[in-house]
């Protein structure tokens, strides 16, 4: 994770990579329709050696019953989207609020040489301090800028930062 200053903004633009995800209902492990605690059970227990983790279990590869897949199972079970292992990658961007007045949102842009140019991804609101890049490519370096947008007026972009998305 690295923090960078950003023109126009009062702190920091915050930067890291993570595993792509992708949504199932493979944390539904009794098959019963729902996530709730019987299936969170079911996954600690199969974490722990007490019942065998079949292979039809595939949230962070198939077979596999770790903490990892007790924490999907449980995230899951609490509303979030069940998150299974696809073998791609994201970055995940987050920055802090300007406290500067009349924001009414964030511009992301993105390249693939630190001087750029950067185009545009995505322009989200005001009170967004993150952004989701789901179409990046694994072995490819990426840089970031964030700029403010104050109605039709759009700042300075930051200093980059850098995602380097691993190979699967």
């Amino acid at each position: 994770m690295c923090k960078l200053s950003m023109p126009g903004l009062t702190a920091g633009l915050l930067l890291c990579s993570a595993s792509v995800w992708s949504a199932t209902n493979a944390c539904d492990l009794n098959g019963d329709g729902v996530v709730n605690s019987t299936d969170v059970q079911a996954a600690i227990n199969m974490s722990i050696g007490i019942s065998t983790c079949p292979t039809t279990v595939n949230l962070v590869g198939a077979g596999v019953c770790d903490a990892i897949v007790v924490q999907r199972v449980v995230n899951a079970s609490l509303g979030q989207t069940c998150l299974t292992s696809t073998g791609l990658h994201v970055v995940a961007l987050t920055w802090a609020a300007s406290t500067s007045s009349g924001i009414t949102g964030y511009q992301v842009s993105r390249g693939t040489s630190s001087t750029g140019p950067f185009s545009p991804l995505a322009t989200v609101g005001a009170t967004t301090t993150s952004y989701t890049d789901t179409a990046v490519v694994s072995g490819t370096t990426y840089y970031y800028v964030v700029a403010t947008v104050a109605g039709s007026n759009v700042s300075a972009n930051t200093s980059p930062v850098t995602a380097a998305v691993p190979t699967p």
